[in-house]
């Protein structure tokens, strides 16, 4: 029962959600919580409404000047006030230009910083998730929610605020105008608003839909990208001849996406085409009406004009009101997925009062003390009433077969999970009292499976002490026996490690992997079978800087090779989650017990 960041590990299932389920998430996203996303920049939308106000009253202008002109200015040949009118209308469109640059330079900076707090805070609160979250959750999924879904929910983000004032406000502002010009040709306009209404309201379902849907494939793709481009994933899809298989798989995600955009923009082109034809029709109706003999006379050339300019310009900004519904409908599926995140519970979380340790000058005394914990959904314990005392300075190897709780053990010292019943003590101190960046200062991790950054290394083992000088950082590799190795190269320790540090060997990785440990200095040490990957010859070397680094401080090892824990201060065999025996290895040899039967079957092995 090994936890899976100490190379054991229970596989989790797909995250991948149904559209009815999509859906439904979209349907509780809240309004008012997406508006809660704005109140820290009310007095700068305070601001882009009233430019947007000022800037559609202005326009507004524009048709009565036009008016004017035909009904007053040129048949009384007035070349004064024509003059004065033809300024106003270059004046107009120039005032409102500049308010447009203005309003869309706030507007984008406020949508720029909601989506910049997003971003940060959905990455900030996954560093807090606990090793189970990403055990059971793809890796392509976690980035595309990061970067697919809030970049999907920019335009909604950057341009809906404004967007809403500025055509509601032209909407108003025009339906004024015109009913102050003919309260009777602004009925016809009416007509449209119905269509226009249920129309918009099933493209907005359609699109919520899709978006779902495009979403989940685009996570999906975002998958295959991850586990078929790595430098692991190419090298297995190579050995195991399952490139076709990988690219069949991208191919058919990528045709099922080209479907999904294609609904969602042929369904928007549709409406867009049937109220396109509904406002050409409004012209001809108004035209049709003012030719009437019933009503011819009734109202001036002017005033005609005036009345469809402004009805033509109602057409955008009425359509931009209603598309404001269907990108926010549509969002919703953005915003369910990006709020599910950041509602996820943080299982090991900073404690609200944490106790004060200093971490430099801590003995390093750990206990565990009726520990019990079960992984999330099993029923089975993997780890059960685990009582250890390991003191201060002292070395403790655990030993067991493979999945029987020493990992899981391990993970608890460093707190990658908590107890589910009992407690981990260092100092006497309960680890969930103290902060999780005090726990790793106190405990340093060196795991089978190493992880290297795609830097440097020198950027690598500075990850551990970022104000570590070079003498530092040279001193932690001498210890770790890769200093040479490194200083031999071309470019030294700026030597690039490669993606996922394929750039050296597994021995040279978990060298650099305990420099870095070794650089941090914690008074703690989890051992997972550390120099496993090491020839006999290095592995010595570096097992002597480890019984160096050892001095003073408390060691834990998760040994594989009984060979490793002769000289351990206390052994500990592990099965099914409890300690079966404990003792030094003379002493559990003597005993005859479960520990001489592993330590039996080494033997066999190494001499087969």
């Amino acid at each position: 029962m090994t936890s899976p960041q100490f190379g054991g590990g229970r596989p989790g299932g797909p995250a991948r959600k149904s559209s009815a389920l999509e859906k439904a998430q979209a349907r509780d996203v809240s309004l008012r919580r997406i508006g809660r996303l704005f109140v820290p920049y009310r007095p700068q939308l305070a601001v882009v409404t009233t430019i947007i106000v000022v800037a559609a009253v202005l326009g507004m202008a524009s048709p009565f000047l036009l008016r004017e002109v035909i009904d007053v200015a040129l048949p009384h040949q007035d070349v004064t006030l024509l003059c004065w009118l033809a300024a106003g209308m270059v004046a107009v469109p120039a005032v409102t230009a500049v308010l447009g640059v203005v309003q869309t330079w706030i507007s984008t900076r406020v949508g720029q910083q909601v989506m910049h707090a997003l971003r940060t805070g959905v990455f900030a609160h996954l560093q807090r998730q606990s090793m189970a979250f990403f055990t059971r959750t793809r890796t392509g999924e976690v980035q595309s929610r990061i970067t697919n879904d809030i970049g999907g929910m920019q335009s909604v983000v950057t341009s809906t605020a404004t967007s809403v004032a500025a055509n509601l406000t032209t909407v108003v502002a025009t339906a004024v105008a015109m009913v102050a010009l003919s309260w009777r040709l602004s009925l016809i306009t009416l007509v449209v608003m119905p269509p226009a209404i249920l129309l918009t309201r099933r493209v907005a379902r359609m699109r919520r839909e899709v978006t779902a849907r495009r979403q989940a494939e685009l996570a999906d793709l975002n998958v295959t990208i991850d586990e078929g481009l790595s430098i692991s994933g190419v090298q297995l899809a190579k050995t195991m001849g399952t490139g076709p298989a990988l690219i069949e798989r991208f191919t058919a995600s990528s045709a099922r996406l080209i479907d999904l955009e294609l609904r969602s923009e042929l369904a928007g082109r549709w409406r867009m085409a049937v109220m396109r034809v509904l406002f050409a029709a409004i012209p001809a109706l108004i035209y049709l009406g003012a030719g009437l003999p019933v009503t011819a006379g009734s109202m001036s050339i002017g005033t005609i004009i005036a009345f469809t300019t402004l009805q033509s310009g109602l057409f955008m900004p009425l359509m931009g009101l209603l598309d404001v519904g269907v990108t926010i409908t549509s969002s919703l599926a953005l915003f369910a997925r990006i709020f599910e995140y950041l509602d996820l519970p943080v299982d090991v979380a900073d404690p609200a009062a944490p106790v004060t340790v200093d971490t430099a000058h801590a003995p390093g005394h750990v206990r565990f003390e009726s520990v019990t914990f079960h992984y999330p959904g099993s029923d089975v314990a993997a780890v059960a009433g685990v009582d250890l005392d390991v003191p201060a300075g002292s070395t403790l190897a655990l030993v067991g077969e493979t999945g029987s709780g020493k990992s899981t053990l391990a993970g608890l010292v460093a707190r990658l999970q908590d107890p589910t019943g009992g407690r981990v003590t260092i100092d006497g101190v309960d680890l969930r009292v103290l902060r999780l960046a005090d726990v790793a200062a106190l405990v340093g991790v060196v795991s089978q499976e190493t992880y290297l950054l795609h830097a440097t290394v020198r950027e690598n083992l500075r990850y551990a002490k970022p104000d570590a000088t070079d003498a530092e950082i040279e001193a932690a590799a001498g210890a770790a026996q890769i200093h040479e190795l490194l200083a031999g190269l071309p470019d030294g320790y700026d030597t690039m490690v490669g993606s996922r540090g394929h750039r050296f060997s597994g021995g040279e990785k978990q060298r650099l992997a305990i420099a870095r440990t070794l650089l941090r200095n914690p008074r703690v040490l989890v051992l997972d079978e550390a120099t496993s990957a090491l020839d006999n010859e290095t592995e010595r070397a570096v097992q002597q800087a480890f019984d160096a680094l050892a001095e003073g401080r408390t060691t834990i090892t998760i040994a594989h090779r009984l060979s490793t824990v002769h000289d351990a201060d206390q052994i500990a065999v592990v099965d099914h989650g409890r300690i079966v025996e404990r003792g030094t290895h003379e002493t559990l040899l003597a005993d005859a017990g479960r520990y001489a039967a592993l330590a039996a079957g080494a033997g066999h092995s190494a001499a087969r």
